[in-house]
């Protein structure tokens, strides 16, 4: 059994360590691949002091941030084509102990599911959204795997996930679901629910105040991703993913004038996003 693993950091040099950490780095059948992209901060010096002469862990130092960018970067570049499963990974969560055995053996027992979802295990709504994975079938950026086949078939076509897109995880969960065809092809069991992986993610904190900068710019990234759905989803149900374009900024000059910010504290956020879409035109 041969396994990958992509983690993708951004600005985590005060997260990275603890991330490593969780991480059955000592694995011989598996491949770390380490993708710290746009960055500006100590987390490549940081991740080498935990990494040490590790010869399984490469640490990509990648000028270009943005992470659909770099995932299309791990799947079209990177990986060599013989991965039995792909694990996927964000460089700010903690994984919990056995979970990249259970994701292997979800995939492994599961031969007709494309993906298997880690599962959320700190904050107030983790069991909600744990229910929501069972029931609806979705993934979470911080962990989830993917079948080798299915990552291969992705390569084959040439698919991409837009580089300017938010919310790689929503894209790659419909590639999964509808096995890289249109919303016609939408079918629930081709992602499991993995309830022996679980991973665990920095959560906002009166006491720590650099949480609340986090969460402030997670909401309007959020915003963006809401409007960014829409375009999507559109594309998804008439093309499928072969209509998806390089860049969905391309496509803004026709789809801004017909949204409009939400009520309430959500549209203050819808605001800041279509402001940042308008000037991405």
């Amino acid at each position: 059994m041969t396994v990958a693993v992509a983690i993708f950091a951004h600005q985590e040099e005060r997260r990275i360590a603890a991330c490593l950490a969780s991480l059955p780095l000592d694995r011989p059948d598996t491949s770390f691949h380490l993708l710290v992209n746009g960055t500006t901060d100590a987390t490549v010096e940081r991740a080498r002091q935990v990494v040490g002469d590790r010869t399984n862990m490469i640490i990509h130092d990648i000028v270009q941030g943005g992470k659909s960018r770099t995932w299309n970067h791990m799947v079209h570049d990177l990986l060599t084509g013989a991965e039995d499963v792909v694990i996927f990974m964000d460089g700010d969560a903690q994984v919990t102990a056995g979970s990249f055995d259970a994701l292997v053996t979800e995939l492994t027992s599961n031969p007709h599911a494309n993906a298997a979802a880690g599962m959320p295990m700190n904050g107030r709504k983790a069991a909600t959204y744990r229910e929501g994975l069972r029931v609806e079938r979705g993934l979470f950026g911080d962990l989830y795997a993917l079948q080798g086949r299915f990552v291969h078939a992705v390569h084959a076509r040439g698919l991409r996930l837009p580089d300017d897109l938010i919310g790689d995880d929503g894209m790659v969960a419909a590639w999964a679901l509808t096995n890289l065809n249109s919303d016609e092809d939408w079918a629930l069991e081709r992602i499991s629910a993995c309830e022996g992986a679980g991973f665990l993610a920095e959560q906002v904190s009166l006491f720590r105040p650099s949480t609340w900068q986090m969460q402030y710019k997670r909401m309007t990234n959020y915003s963006i991703r809401f409007f960014q759905n829409r375009i999507v989803s559109d594309i998804m149900t008439r093309e499928g993913p072969d209509g998806l374009p390089a860049r969905l900024a391309s496509l803004y000059g026709e789809w801004l004038p017909r949204f409009r910010p939400r009520p309430g504290l959500t549209g203050w956020f819808d605001r800041k996003a279509l402001r940042r879409m308008r000037a991405a035109i």
